[in-house]
């Protein structure tokens, strides 16, 4: 399933969660380095006007469907992906981590939170090694000096994966420099799933989640702030299905 923003082309290349946790395990094996991103309606809302954005997911290495529109756009399209939802990656990944003995790291959210998400994961991850838990100050810019301080810090811990909790765009711009500044640590950006472990916010119940339904769960906890963004979504939505189904017009000439 790919998007297209005037000459960039972004695509999920990851199609299922076995896809991914196999290819996680094939980078850290190998002791390289990866960057994680987890696509959804309202990333293509910011990549559509955010050329940065659109720069750091094209740097991206790996990029799954977090979102059932956009599962629903790749089957109209006739380019069926899995929904791989970052927040449910985030104990899987840690097992693989914990299983070859690599250490991870926290990156985001507040050290509090952190410390919370950290002492969960420990838990309920036999062997899992958290070694850094970093919360960068207030107004974080993931392209500035101190965005190098806090790589390297990274680097420094010895971690070969780090979990990213900034949020879009912040995390996938900080996880497409942390490849060229540590390129031996893999960064998934998995937005609010530190803070679902850590107990800081209340993720949907699983009945909602599988009726595809947390959108609407998540605007009723802040509807101040979630509202304009989902409006943002459903506006994009005639668009995205109308690439989809030149995707799929293409599909059928081809074949």
């Amino acid at each position: 399933m790919e998007f297209r923003f005037g000459q960039t082309v972004i695509s999920v290349n990851i199609p299922t969660r076995r896809a991914l946790e196999d290819a996680v395990e094939r980078k850290l094996a190998m002791g390289q380095g990866f960057a994680l991103a987890t696509i959804n309606l309202d990333h293509l809302v910011k990549l559509a006007s955010d050329s940065a954005f659109r720069d750091a997911y094209a740097r991206q290495d790996f990029v799954v469907a977090d979102g059932n529109p956009i599962v629903w756009l790749s089957r109209m399209a006739r380019r069926p992906v899995e929904l791989v939802p970052g927040s449910d990656m985030v104990l899987p990944l840690a097992r693989i981590a914990a299983r070859m003995q690599l250490p991870v790291a926290l990156l985001g959210s507040t050290e509090a939170a952190l410390e919370a998400a950290a002492r969960r994961m420990e838990a309920e991850v036999p062997g899992l090694h958290v070694v850094a838990c970093i919360a960068p100050p207030m107004g974080f810019d993931p392209d500035s000096e101190g965005s190098t301080h806090v790589l390297h810090e990274v680097g420094a811990s010895g971690a070969a994966l780090c979990f990213l909790a900034l949020g879009a765009p912040k995390q996938e711009r900080l996880a497409a420099n942390g490849r060229r500044m540590t390129p031996n640590v893999g960064y998934a950006s998995i937005g609010a799933g530190l803070d679902f472990l850590a107990g800081t916010q209340e993720r949907a119940p699983a009945w909602v989640r599988a009726l595809a339904l947390e959108w609407v769960w998540r605007m009723m906890q802040a509807p101040g702030r979630l509202v304009p963004r989902y409006a943002k979504c459903i506006a994009i939505l005639p668009g995205q299905v109308r690439g989809a189904l030149a995707l799929r017009r293409s599909g059928d000439t081809a074949g």
